[in-house]
């Protein structure tokens, strides 16, 4: 019997640039968002819906600088 738990995925956003985010998965790039509403969208398409799994990189949620 095999009992292994699935790895958590790793998402990682990206130090914002021009008020863009890259957001990786995995090491896979998934998207670019501009918005905490963009992100979640992006997320959820991909299946992930916990904010825990991310790897905020150049600054936190809340850093969204204008383009």
């Amino acid at each position: 019997m095999n009992d292994e738990t699935p790895a958590r995925p790793r998402v990682v956003v990206e130090e914002p640039l021009d008020g863009r985010r890259r957001v990786l998965v995995d090491g896979q790039d998934v998207g670019v968002v501009v918005s905490p509403d963009e992100l979640r969208g992006l997320l959820t398409r991909v299946g992930i819906d916990d904010p825990h799994l991310i790897d905020w990189q150049g600054g936190g949620p809340d850093d969204w600088p204008a383009a």
